[in-house]
C-alpha cells in the first residue's frame, strides 16, 4: 500500500493525491472486504485510492454481483465521507440487458457509482463475461482515464484513453509478483502515450501562431521527444490541412 502526490501544472501549481492499496480480499466475504477497503481509505485519505480488479469480492468470477444501492458497501462510502477521500474499487456487476461484467466503482462521501467496464478480457474471462465499450474518463477536479488489468496492456486502449486528454491513468490489476517487470513496461507505455497526446494538444492550441515551416519544425521536435511514431506531427497536419 502506498501513496504519491503527482504535480499537474494547470492554472498554477495543483496536485493530485493518489494512493494504491491492496487489502486482503476474501472470497464470499463482501462485508469483511468492504471494511478492509474502508480502513485503507481512512489511513490514506487520497483522491483517489485505487484498489485491484474485483477487489471487493476477490478475483472470483462467480461471485454474487453487487450494485450502487448494496447495503454492504455503505462502510466504504462512510469512510470517504469522514476523510474527504475517493476510491476506485473493483466488483462484478450484473447488467440486466447484457449480462455480467467486471466494473470499477467510484466511491465518495455522496455514494457509489459504476464508472467503468473492463474492455479487454483475460483468457479465463472470455465466454463468461461481457466486454465494456472501451476508453473512458471521469472528471473529479482532474480528468482520470480508466482501465482494468488487461486493458493496460492493449495499445489501442492506451492510445484511445490518452487521446481523451487525461491527467491520470488509474487501473486496478491482478497479477503475480513475477509479472512486475511486465507491469513496469505497461506503465512506461502508458506514460509515453499520454505525453505524446499532451504534446499534440499543446501544439494544436498554438497552431495558428506558427508559419507552416515553423509548425513542421515544432511538430518534429515534439514527436521526437514524446512519441517514436510521430503521432503529434500527424495530428497537427490533419488539423491544419
Amino acid at each position: 500500500m502506498g501513496q504519491a502526490s503527482l504535480g499537474v501544472p494547470r492554472m498554477g501549481r495543483n496536485w493530485i493525491s493518489v494512493a494504491a492499496a491492496q487489502p486482503a480480499s476474501l472470497a464470499g466475504q463482501l462485508r469483511v472486504n468492504v471494511e478492509a477497503h474502508a480502513d485503507c481509505v481512512r489511513r490514506l485519505g487520497a483522491r483517489p485510492v485505487v484498489f485491484p480488479e474485483l477487489s471487493l469480492t476477490g478475483y472470483e468470477l462467480a461471485a454474487d454481483p453487487i450494485d450502487e444501492a448494496c447495503e454492504a458497501i455503505e462502510p466504504l462510502v462512510a469512510a470517504c465521507a469522514e476523510t474527504g477521500a475517493m476510491a476506485l474499487a473493483g466488483a462484478p456487476v450484473a447488467d440486466r440487458t447484457s449480462g455480467r461484467r467486471i466494473f470499477a466503482m467510484l466511491f465518495s462521501g455522496r455514494g457509489a457509482w459504476v464508472v467503468y467496464e473492463k474492455a479487454h478480457l483475460g483468457e479465463v474471462e472470455n465466454g463468461r463475461l461481457m466486454r465494456g465499450p472501451g476508453a473512458k474518463t471521469i472528471v473529479q477536479g482532474r480528468r482520470v482515464g480508466l482501465g482494468i488489468c488487461k486493458d493496460t496492456g492493449v495499445s489501442d486502449h492506451i492510445a484511445a484513453t490518452a487521446a481523451l486528454g487525461v491527467d491520470l491513468f488509474a487501473a486496478g490489476l491482478v497479477h503475480h509478483p513475477k509479472e512486475l517487470e511486465d507491469q513496469d513496461r505497461r506503465g512506461a507505455a502508458i506514460a509515453r502515450a499520454c505525453a505524446a497526446c499532451r504534446s499534440a494538444g499543446a501544439l494544436l492550441r498554438l497552431a495558428q501562431a506558427y508559419s507552416p515551416v515553423e509548425l513542421e519544425e515544432a511538430c518534429a521536435t515534439a514527436a521526437a521527444i514524446a512519441s517514436p511514431t510521430r503521432a503529434p506531427s500527424e495530428a497537427i497536419r490533419k488539423a491544419v490541412n
